[in-house]
């Protein structure tokens, strides 16, 4: 899975992915890019 990294400013895989819940109840993919080391997250559900 893949998500945009604001430090990079490019799309990296993500490692340490875990599944999150937001204040507004949606779900979302946290992790951390694989390239500098910066928290990452997407939103919606891992697939």
């Amino acid at each position: 899975m893949q998500a945009y990294c604001l430090k990079c400013r490019e799309r990296h895989d993500i490692s340490n992915t875990e599944e999150v819940t937001l204040k507004n109840g949606r779900t979302a993919t946290r992790g951390t890019c694989s390239v500098c080391g910066a928290n990452v997250y997407r939103i919606g559900k891992a697939s």
